[in-house]
């Protein structure tokens, strides 16, 4: 039966692995098609790792540093979660905490990177105006981006140490942007790391590409505050259907607490309650990523 109760997780977790890489394949052909023909004759940017590399990088987008730096803390939370679930729910216990420490950690870092990088791109026009002013004054245009790096403020001056740090060791400013806005995989910094490079192929006026990118910018978030707005009923409603099942069960464990234990010691009633917490959790990571594309 317990073995049964896992395979049945994990084809659920498979099935929703392979729900997600289909919407994901769907969505990217046309973004590769447009990004393919503006990088026509420029350097192949490095290719991502699997594994480890996979996991440093999403931490380090997130501003969270190496993951080996807390890794004796993570395995320990780990490996409590896995024995307080075997001894309380015995296989289906243990199989949760195998799972929900990591689907945790996952929204953790991924709602991380989703807050920080906001924040970036709002205070970039700032660092291009900054840019635009220093130009303007007489300075080139790598020492403009730099002065401007060291001017701004956190997050995206801890984040751009990193553009700084490449050009130090030698590395252009063009390669060092485009390689910064790789990790970031933010249209608005591709944007910037293809401006630089146009800029130092084939010349011109710096000042007003950085303007033009200024621009841009703020009408996107503009575009995008207006598409908020006109979905917040929407957005709202799959956050009131998420929610509603979760607070009906706090609501039968108050008032009638024996009501789900009487399902729980039944095998029946475990079934029912099994089923519905997956089809609790895939409806929520639907719902989640039905949010994220609006």
């Amino acid at each position: 039966m317990k073995g049964a109760i896992v395979l049945g997780l994990i084809f659920m977790l498979l099935m929703a692995a392979s729900l997600y890489l289909f919407y994901r394949g769907l969505n990217k052909g046309a973004n590769e098609r447009i990004m393919a023909r503006l990088a026509v004759d420029q350097p192949v940017a490095a290719t991502t790792k699997p594994g480890a590399d996979r996991i440093e990088r999403a931490f380090l987008r997130a501003g969270l540093g190496k993951p080996t730096e807390r890794l004796p803390l993570a395995m320990t939370v780990w490996g409590l979660s896995m024995l307080v679930g075997y001894l309380v729910y015995d296989g289906f216990g243990l199989a949760l905490g195998i799972l929900l420490p990591v689907i945790l950690l996952r929204f953790y870092v991924s709602f991380r990177y989703q807050r920080r990088v906001s924040r970036m791109i709002e205070q970039l026009p700032q660092l291009l105006d900054h840019t635009v002013r220093s130009l303007k004054s007489g300075r080139t245009l790598g020492d403009a981006v730099l002065n401007s790096i060291d001017a701004a403020v956190y997050p995206l001056n801890e984040a751009m140490s990193r553009i700084k740090r490449n050009v130090q060791l030698g590395v252009t400013l063009p390669d060092a942007v485009q390689d910064f806005a790789e990790l970031y995989e933010r249209d608005e910094f591709r944007l910037f790391a293809l401006g630089l490079r146009v800029n130092h192929r084939y010349g011109g006026n710096a000042s007003e590409l950085l303007e033009n990118l200024i621009r841009v910018i703020r009408e996107r978030e503009q575009g995008a505050r207006q598409l908020r707005a006109l979905t917040g009923e929407t957005r709202m409603t799959a956050v009131v259907l998420a929610l509603l099942p979760l607070g009906m069960v706090a609501y039968f464990l108050i008032v009638n607490p024996a009501y789900l234990l009487h399902m729980w010691a039944d095998d029946s009633g475990q079934k029912m309650l099994m089923v519905a917490f997956a089809m609790q959790t895939l409806g929520c990571l639907v719902l989640w990523r039905m949010l994220r594309s609006i």
